[in-house]
């Protein structure tokens, strides 16, 4: 019976506690660290480039619909307001009639607003950058043992 084996029966022998690779120096092994994380900081700079790329595009297109919506918003606000405080001065005093106007036109202005800021919060920044980042996070904490 070997003395591995006899450990192992006794229940002595524990194989976390000995070397994953014993035969490379420790210069070796830290060269290899150095390397696997100069690799995995780089795939994670490219992952981030790559993610923050498509949250620009969702945001271009956010900015584009409030965009949008801010001139249609103008011009519709310039000739409706005209067109119905025309109206209603015809019936009550001008400055109550612009007033009335105006609460309207606000009220649709927080309303788009309301829906553009539902929008932007739906994008979720770098979400695999992050999850990776805890898995390193985790892979470097198991090369220490």
């Amino acid at each position: 019976m070997s003395e591995s084996s006899t450990r192992t029966a006794v229940g002595s022998y524990d194989p976390a506690t000995q070397p994953k690779r014993p035969e490379e120096s420790l210069g070796q092994l830290f060269g290899d660290m150095t390397q696997d994380l100069g690799d995995l900081f780089r795939k994670e700079l490219e992952l981030a480039k790559t993610e923050a790329r498509e949250e620009a595009r969702a945001l271009g297109k956010a900015g584009t619909k409030f965009g949008i919506a801010a001139i249609a918003g103008w011009m519709a606000l310039l000739f409706v307001s005209l067109f119905v405080a025309w109206l209603l001065d015809q019936a009550m005093n001008r400055a109550l009639a612009f007033l009335i106007v105006g609460v309207v036109w606000a009220i649709v202005a927080a309303i788009a607003a309301s829906a553009g800021r539902k929008q932007v919060k739906e994008i979720r920044p770098l979400p695999t950058t992050v999850e990776t980042l805890k898995e390193d996070a985790q892979w470097a904490k198991e090369q220490k043992s």
